[in-house]
């Protein structure tokens, strides 16, 4: 059975995480992406580990692609790119608001020639409004957000989400707008032009405390591990480490109370016998819970639970989550073999299905590496092929030594 994106192309210019994280998952439903690169490539094979002189960051990012690296600057390269997009069902870019018009790889220029186009711009801040020309990362989309400032332990100093939330929120918000024009395409038969930004992505991502304001004019504030609407929902302290707790309702609360701590009198306690009196009185209940779940380590209580029907588990690093058996009995890691990494793990498909939906098909690619193919697939013949490498229009790092810069602005 094929994958639901067999066929369709993706002409993927953009950079770093977002962008990569939206293009990776459009490979991975079976799209045909081309990652578009300067000849310094994708900021994010600097990173660190490099592992066969290649970094193991974006390599578990830019699976199911293919890299050709082109210099835009170049008109013969724009030329290139521009002919590329002319077929391309997707095309994706996070370039400053501008610099896109400069190289002629607008939406607006690239419609004439093909209008079943699906053009999606991402960007720190979005292409319009006061900050639509400011530059922007995660961090600054974090703290702007709000986020940042319910992050963390009360009265302490902003938080960062411990990982790039906003550029994956963008990813995703991205993706779903690309899916959504693509259906709206195979109904009406037109294209468009989409964009979303870091910012906005984060505040949707926060729906549910803008309720809150909207609706009280509450301001979410720091609170650790705790939920701002139930109790027990936290992180308790146990013998051995930290164990999550989820048992805010009254049903769950007692389970937990009675047959996970042994503790009925919390029941009746004037303290805690009200879900809003648990939340007022989460300092005191903490306390409580830790002098029983400090007796035992995390995953006695952690069975404990399970036995009662109680939601709880353990609170992991990386090196204990990717051992634990569920995870392995549910695929999430996966090993494939990258032509100068070598074998490498990366982390397996979090949708399962009973049909063909997404597919780890192909490692990502060294900067260049479809150069040659993909020119020859629109058209080129060998001896234009060899005078593009020569002329340092195009680049193949496998091929040839580094020629200078050409990252874009």
């Amino acid at each position: 059975m094929p994958l639901p994106l067999e066929g369709v192309r993706v002409l993927d210019l953009t950079n770093v995480m977002a962008g990569p994280y939206c293009s990776m998952v459009l490979g991975d439903m079976g799209a045909e992406v081309i990652k578009v690169e300067s000849f310094d490539g994708d900021t994010s094979r600097r990173f660190e580990p490099q592992v066969g002189g290649e970094s193991y960051c974006f390599a578990v990012l830019n699976r199911n692609k293919r890299s050709i690296a082109v210099d835009m600057k170049n008109p013969r390269g724009k030329a290139l790119v521009t002919q590329l997009a002319a077929k391309a069902d997707i095309m994706m870019e996070n370039f400053r608001p501008g610099v896109v018009r400069k190289l002629g790889l607008d939406y607006e220029s690239l419609k004439p020639q093909n209008p079943g186009l699906i053009y999606a711009s991402m960007s720190g801040f979005g292409q319009t409004g006061p900050y639509g020309k400011k530059g922007g990362f995660d961090i600054i989309a974090q703290g702007m957000s709000g986020i940042m400032m319910m992050t963390g332990y009360p009265g302490g100093r902003p938080a960062k989400v411990g990982i790039a939330m906003n550029d994956i929120a963008s990813g995703v918000t991205a993706l779903y707008g690309i899916l959504g024009a693509y259906i709206g395409r195979l109904r009406h038969g037109s294209g468009q032009y989409l964009e979303t930004s870091l910012l906005e992505a984060g505040l949707a991502w926060s729906i549910w405390e803008f309720g809150a304001y909207f609706g009280g004019g509450e301001l979410p504030t720091a609170t650790g591990t705790r939920h701002r609407r139930s109790a027990p929902y936290q992180a308790y302290r146990s013998q051995d480490g930290y164990v999550t707790v989820g048992a805010g309702s009254e049903k769950l609360w007692r389970a937990f109370a009675t047959q996970v701590c042994n503790k009925p009198e919390w029941v009746e306690d004037p303290r805690f016998n009200d879900p809003n009196i648990r939340v007022k009185n989460a300092d005191a209940l903490e306390v409580e819970l830790e002098k029983v779940l400090t007796t035992q380590p995390t995953a006695y209580w952690v069975e404990k639970m399970d036995a009662a029907g109680v939601p709880g588990g353990p609170v992991y690093g990386f090196d204990q989550i990717l051992n634990d058996p569920h995870i392995k009995a549910r695929n999430m890691v996966v090993d494939i073999d990258h032509p100068k990494i070598g074998p490498m793990k990366t982390l397996g498909l979090p949708i399962k299905s009973t049909g063909a939906l997404t597919q780890i098909r192909q490692p990502a690619p060294w900067l260049g590496q479809h150069t040659e193919e993909v020119l020859r697939e629109i058209g080129y013949a060998d001896g234009d092929v060899r005078e593009l490498f020569e002329a340092g229009v195009v680049y193949d790092s496998a091929r040839s030594a580094a020629p200078a810069s050409t990252e874009q602005e």
